[in-house]
């Protein structure tokens, strides 16, 4: 086996990785996730040189990520390689006065955004006796409007962004109880955590294209499918709104979605909004740990 591995590093009499050509490293990288590339990189130097060409990270960018760049100003990527362009937009970057942040999933290089609570309309966040805003570090805004009560609850919120081509999913992030820390653990208060439990909340999703979708689904249960979510107080929820289809970046699609319990026999209170994510749908299934980077 040493023999083998000796050979395979061109220490031995045949040839060995060190003798591949770059162009070959580089037509093979393109089969390569960007994680798997930059392992490779440490071979040797054909691998590290074949890991800075333009060619093998172009493919790993989405087609229309000049769109992405346009956000930033021109002096973040004047100039750098297609693989700092990558490095670059994998890293979220906000925009939108701050409201709304995108990036690159650094394996599959696709589009996924998050909207913060502050980015959507809010019925009556204007008035202390429903809603307050709580700072956290649990959200990746680091804040979260907490709603005390209210009988009319209505979340809206509308993005217009040059998505590429793919299926994305939107789901709203959500947490039932008022969390804070003390002698630095964790606690959750359910002083005000009511009303969910006799409607189901509403989440609908339109697309300036025409398609729709809608889901509804009691918070306040604890018992739920797998394939919905687990509600649990005292955690962060994702509830999936649905899907949507972009098959051609220009134009910019149009996204609207909201979440409401408008029936007004009940009052509710005691839940967290913190955002919103549009995420390409396969992504959904990969675990999370936190907030989602």
């Amino acid at each position: 086996m040493g023999a083998t591995l000796s050979n395979l590093n061109g220490a031995g009499n045949g040839p060995g990785l060190a003798d591949i050509p770059e162009s070959c490293v580089a037509c093979v990288f393109m089969y390569l996730t960007p994680p798997e590339i930059c392992n490779l990189a440490r071979l040797n130097r054909a691998f590290r040189g074949a890991a800075s060409s333009d060619s093998v990270w172009e493919n790993k960018l989405p087609s229309n990520y000049q769109d992405l760049l346009h956000i930033l100003p021109p002096y973040r990527y004047q100039n750098l390689s297609k693989k700092d362009i990558f490095a670059l937009l994998s890293r979220p970057f906000p925009f939108d006065d701050g409201n709304k942040e995108v990036w690159l999933d650094r394996v599959t290089g696709r589009v996924c955004m998050s909207i913060s609570a502050k980015g959507m309309a809010i019925t009556g966040i204007e008035d202390r006796r429903y809603w307050n805003w709580v700072p956290t570090e649990e959200s990746r805004f680091h804040v979260v409007a907490y709603l005390q009560q209210i009988w009319w609850f209505e979340v809206d919120g509308v993005v217009k962004f040059p998505f590429p081509p793919d299926i994305y999913t939107l789901s709203f992030r959500l947490h039932l109880g008022r969390f804070s820390k003390r002698l630095g653990r964790r606690v959750c208060n359910f002083e005000h955590t009511h009303g969910w439990d006799l409607k189901p909340v509403r989440f609908e999703l339109s697309t300036s294209d025409g398609q729709q979708a809608s889901s509804e689904c009691f918070l306040d249960e604890t018992e739920q499918d797998d394939a919905i979510g687990n509600y649990k107080r005292g955690c962060w929820i994702e509830c999936q709104v649905g899907e949507f289809i972009v098959s051609d970046s220009e134009p910019s699609t149009e996204v609207r979605y909201s979440m409401k319990q408008i029936d007004c026999t009940h009052s509710k209170g005691g839940l967290c909004v913190d955002s919103v994510f549009i995420v390409p749908s396969d992504l959904k299934g990969r675990k999370k740990k936190g907030v989602l980077k």
